[in-house]
């Protein structure tokens, strides 16, 4: 019988650890989580009763000097995730964190010497690039069916603040560094550069509170980017919406073909509606439906194989995961560009490679 994985919690009351939590449940015997650090100020609201006679520390020192577990997912606030990662790393221990991982690139530094140095396996919580019709688009990228690739349209716009409540951590600066870009819209930067493969040499953005509640971070915004390919990519969102809701659809155009992808179709895993060139009589038209993924917990299926490529990393020395930590820096550096030229009212020129 194989030895489970052993596995430390960092962040219970972390809006999506719930999610994350019965996520894991699905990996039954291959998992079981022997320690746990509420943060949060030792909050366990939420706390599933499976789980409330486990092991429990109340610092990452503490947690590394007596704990036992082989790796961490870490559900940390900003302010307090890249200093935890750090110690995790330094003390050989694996490390599963949840987006964004930090406020700032800048802090994302000490993350990617410390797991350079250390070996240990590292995944972030970007589950996007396990999504099946996001690696057909990449997929397409890469074979060149789009010809060159002239623009990128992204949209993402959901619950607003007043709904999410203001007085959440979320929206204080002092924890968060940023808003929705560095909380939702940071899924998207991350999937820019993966369904590409561009670099971005230039952010034009402006962002602000435009909704009706005050918050003293963004609550959305708009954002335009130079790919290094010659074509430009767009985001539009925010915390907008009046009620539990949210809109999500990508547009991608080239010389050869355009392509709609609504991620979050109802009934579906997503689908793509492809539509190409008139070479003789007719016109390449075509729509792929994903079929819906029941999986439960954070990110059903795009969460299972996360999990998946992090247990095989660490079982492997010599792999590596999707998500390495370049690629989160890579995210943040980008919103940091963003942020900056709202701020500034001009052009950022940059050079951001993918990761």
């Amino acid at each position: 019988m194989t030895t489970p994985f052993r596995l430390a919690f960092l962040g219970i009351d972390n809006p999506h650890g719930a999610g994350w939590r019965q996520l894991l449940q699905n990996f039954g015997d291959e998992l079981e989580i022997t320690a746990i650090m509420p943060g949060f100020g030792g909050s366990t609201a939420s706390l599933e009763e499976r789980y409330a006679r486990v092991s429990r520390f109340e610092t990452v020192d503490e947690l590394i000097d007596r704990g036992e577990f082989d790796g961490a997912v870490v559900c940390l606030p900003n302010h307090e995730a890249p200093s935890a990662i750090v110690k995790l790393a330094h003390a050989g221990k694996h490390v599963l964190v949840e987006k964004p991982g930090a406020g700032r690139a800048s802090d994302v530094d000490p993350i990617c010497a410390a797991v350079a140095k250390s070996g240990v396996a590292f995944q972030s919580g970007y589950m996007w690039r396990y999504d099946e019709g996001a690696n057909r688009l990449r997929e397409m990228v890469a074979d060149k069916r789009f010809g060159k690739l002239i623009s990128v349209e992204m949209l993402y716009v959901t619950s607003d603040v007043k709904r999410r409540d203001p007085g959440h951590y979320l929206f204080d600066k002092q924890i968060s560094t940023g808003g929705f870009f560095n909380w939702l819209a940071c899924h998207y930067l991350d999937l820019l550069f993966y369904i590409t493969q561009q670099a971005v040499e230039g952010v034009t953005a402006r962002t602000g509170v435009f909704g009706g509640t005050a918050t003293d971070v963004e609550d959305g915004g708009t954002a335009i980017f130079d790919l290094d390919g010659g074509g430009l990519a767009t985001i539009i969102g925010g915390y907008w919406l009046p009620r539990w809701a949210g809109e999500n659809h990508w547009s991608l155009r080239g010389t050869e073909r355009w392509v709609h992808w609504d991620p979050a179709k109802t009934g579906t895993s997503g689908e793509l509606e492809i539509h190409g060139p008139k070479p003789q009589w007719s016109a390449m038209d075509e729509t792929l439906t994903l079929p819906p993924d029941e999986t439960p917990g954070y990110g059903g299926a795009r969460g299972m194989a996360l999990v998946h490529d992090w247990l095989d990393s660490a079982r492997d020395p010599g792999k590596t995961c999707r998500n390495t930590p370049l690629a989160m820096r890579n995210a943040l550096a980008l919103i940091d560009a963003i942020e900056q030229s709202s701020r500034e009212g001009r052009r950022i020129a940059c050079r951001i490679e993918p990761a």
